[in-house]
């Protein structure tokens, strides 16, 4: 399977822990405002005819079953908007590759070489990007609150976001439980990335508690930490969910089935999904048809992104216009200007739309 294939932020979010102290700041900074991002020429455009890998719904059991017995890790550690700070176990990128060149590679993902994103092939979920930095900065600033609730990651890769949710809702903040989907083009993609930093991110909770954790290490994975892990997030009622496959109208029946029961409040979220022009329109429908359909007492989406991908189409004013066409308002809800220009927006059904 072929596709187009661009560099619009070459390096991952770096651990700076690991490197010499001015570079330690440079990529704290990259981290927080962009300046990691390096527009280079483009030729994004879907290719005519591929088969996309179709929506399917992947079981928490499932995953668990295909993890390897033990994951590198560092921290990525974000410096929140009130001065706090919230540190983040990621699997490291050498590590994901190791078992990608050991194991067999149905999608041909480890002859990436240093593409960013390959469309119908893959969609850089090994990587984590700046925008996702943004939107842990926003739900920080949203946490808590009573009642189930209900969040999507569309675009989850690495899953920044959900991972702070989740130690958020370990940590106590927040009652009611929380139902956590997470979506990625590639399911290789959520078994050795997306699972495993979820799985971090408990672990950090619960050995932490107990002076057993380091900021980079490795973590032994036997049946009694998986056991473990089951049970404490049945304890916390948290539900998780994983989905793969091709954004579409299959796709938000599948979302639907497996996460529209009951009327808790309903989020998607998503970072850096709208690079192309393609990404941009079908995450955009789905998006909607997400909103629509989910029957929740609140519906919502937070989406973070680049203001403009340079080379490649896709920008943050194009979402907002298609959106709004669509019947729903837009609301900017934080800016990045240093750097490459970010925002983070709200998108929910307007009041015209819903009468």
């Amino acid at each position: 399977m072929s596709g187009f294939s661009f560099s619009f932020a070459g390096d991952d979010i770096e651990d700076d822990q690991t490197q010499s102290s001015e570079t330690q700041k440079a990529n704290t900074q990259a981290a927080e405002t962009g300046t990691l991002c390096r527009p280079a020429p483009s030729t994004a455009f879907p290719v005519t005819g591929a088969t996309l890998l179709p929506p399917t719904h992947h079981s928490l059991a499932s995953i668990l079953s295909l993890l390897p017995s033990k994951v590198s890790y560092s921290s990525l550690v974000i410096t929140l908007d009130d001065g706090g700070k919230i540190a983040i176990p990621r699997r490291e990128l050498w590590d994901v590759r190791v078992q990608l060149m050991a194991e067999e590679d149905d999608e041909g993902l480890r002859n990436l070489g240093s593409d960013d994103v390959r469309t119908g092939v893959y969609e850089g979920g090994f990587k984590s990007w700046e925008s996702s930095v943004d939107l842990v900065k926003v739900l920080h600033s949203r946490r808590g609150g009573i009642g189930r609730r209900r969040i999507l990651e569309m675009g989850c890769g690495t899953a920044l976001p959900s991972m702070a949710m989740l130690q958020w809702m370990l940590e106590g903040t927040g009652e009611g439980g929380l139902d956590l989907g997470l979506a990625d083009y590639n399911p290789t993609v959520l078994q050795l990335v997306t699972l495993p930093n979820l799985l971090l991110s408990w672990a950090q909770v619960v050995k932490g508690r107990e002076g057993e954790w380091e900021e980079e290490s490795d973590l032994e994975i036997t049946e009694e930490l998986l056991v473990e892990f089951t049970n404490s997030l049945a304890e916390k009622n948290i539900k998780l969910s994983f989905f793969s496959g091709v954004w579409s109208p299959e796709f938000v029946q599948l979302v639907e089935a497996n996460m529209g029961m009951g009327e808790a409040q309903f989020t998607v979220i998503g970072a850096e999904t709208i690079y192309s022009p393609a990404a941009l329109k079908s995450f955009a429908d789905s998006l909607v048809g997400l909103l629509q359909r989910m029957l929740a007492t609140n519906e919502s989406s937070l989406v973070a992104a680049k203001k403009v991908y340079f080379g490649v189409g896709g920008s943050m004013e194009d979402f907002c216009d298609i959106v709004r066409a669509k019947g729903f308002s837009v609301e900017g809800v934080r800016e990045e200007s240093d750097g490459v220009r970010r925002a983070v927006v709200e998108v929910k059904i307007s009041n015209t739309f819903e009468s």
